[in-house]
């Protein structure tokens, strides 16, 4: 194996004391979704190395192009740390490249190397205007760059840079529950939570038969597609059908989405505790619809003292449509299948609701048997990109 992907960690490097632990468990993801490959991969604080079989190559990358804790990573050909062989190969790179203009950046980690970095760079540029016609160097803005990493035993050459998808390694951070409704929002903030490293399990409540089995498997393709970003979720289906109908047919029309959200955030809660998760995560945006205004959020939060995050409350709907395109779960997230938070919108909700008249609306009915049966009797199935576990439980 003369190539090696080399792996740059970006925000990880911020990290001191627990520096290893952020990079053991980047390699720890990079080597569960690879393991189907024959690779070999090693690390120190600097960089991360894969070596793999050159027919793999346009596999492997599809697959790292989507492990959080990789700010960049390149195709790197390894020399012998020897400035002959440095020489050489350098110029059999280039040669595959149609440029004018071109500069040397060398980084010179082995400081017993005889050259430094710049005397490394003004050699190797010598020679790839010797050898070849009609280019010249320009250290602004040049067509091609060529990076050279002088390491104490091997050295890495390479042209053309890949972008990661940065963000801490999934894992890093504790368990979060997903509320996933089947909408554009949820899916992406599930995307951007693993982001940050956090371990995610995803809850959805069905009510059916107002909602449909599509709908389900809606909410079981987005949960390959935000799996295809960590090892595999967790997918923990809840029962609403009992609670919404009650609060339907109790309460003030202009209440119950504020009144279901609130049986929701309840029984999130105690999924929370039984999991052993830390945080609450859905796809509210401020302002978009009636139950995600500031008091309404406010309304609903009173309870739960779980902390809840939401990674899209200040983007636009835009914005928002923009990741779900770039995750690949908007196509699937427009499938006209509705969830139960759609299914019984009253034409008017309350967008300024009182904490005290909720309370007042609850109390006309016994929500805490149902809430307590619908954790209990919870349908759990495990999901990756590839697979679906156990679901055959849920027919």
């Amino acid at each position: 194996m003369d190539k090696v992907i080399l792996i740059k960690y970006g925000e990880l490097t911020t990290k001191k004391g627990n520096r290893n632990f952020f990079m053991q468990t980047l390699y720890q993801n990079i080597s569960h979704k690879l393991k189907k490959f024959k690779v070999k991969i090693h690390y120190d604080r600097a960089r991360m190395y894969i070596e793999f079989l050159d027919c793999d190559l346009e596999k492997i990358q599809s697959i790292i192009d989507k492990i959080f804790g990789i700010h960049m990573y390149h195709i790197a050909t390894i020399v012998h740390t020897n400035i002959e062989e440095i020489k050489q190969k350098a110029l059999e790179i280039v040669q595959d490249f149609a440029f004018s203009t071109f500069k040397v950046e060398t980084m010179r980690s082995d400081k017993t190397f005889e050259l430094n970095s710049l005397e490394c760079s003004r050699i190797l540029g010598g020679v790839i205007l010797k050898n070849l016609d009609g280019i010249s160097v320009d250290v602004h803005h040049p067509d091609l760059t060529l990076h050279v990493e002088i390491r104490e035993k091997y050295s890495y050459l390479y042209v053309q840079s890949y972008q990661g998808s940065g963000g801490y390694p999934v894992g890093t951070q504790p368990l979060g529950l997903l509320m996933l409704s089947g909408g554009i929002d949820s899916p992406v903030s599930g995307y951007l939570a693993m982001k940050r490293g956090i371990l995610l399990d995803a809850v959805y409540f069905e009510a059916i038969p107002h909602t449909s089995m599509d709908a389900r498997n809606k909410v079981i393709d987005l949960v390959k597609k935000l799996s295809c970003y960590t090892y595999s979720i967790r997918l923990h289906i809840v029962n609403f059908t009992p609670i919404q109908e009650a609060i339907y047919q109790h309460c003030k029309t202009d209440y119950c989405i504020t009144i279901m959200r609130r049986m929701m955030y309840r029984i999130m809660e105690k999924l929370a505790i039984n999991y052993r998760a830390f945080a609450i995560i859905n796809g509210e945006s401020i302002g978009q619809v009636a139950s995600q205004t500031l008091p309404s959020m406010s309304v609903v939060n009173q309870v739960t003292s779980m902390p809840v995050i939401r990674p899209v409350a200040c983007l636009d709907k835009l914005e928002i449509i923009d990741l779900a395109k770039k995750i690949d779960t908007y196509d699937i997230s427009i499938l006209p299948f509705e969830d139960c938070c759609t299914v019984f919108v009253p034409k008017h909700p309350v967008i300024h609701p009182k904490l005290s008249v909720a309370i007042q609306e609850e109390e006309k009915f016994s929500y805490q048997e149902m809430i307590d049966d619908a954790v209990l009797h919870v349908k759990t199935i495990c999901i990756s990109d590839d697979e679906v576990s156990e679901f055959s439980k849920l027919l």
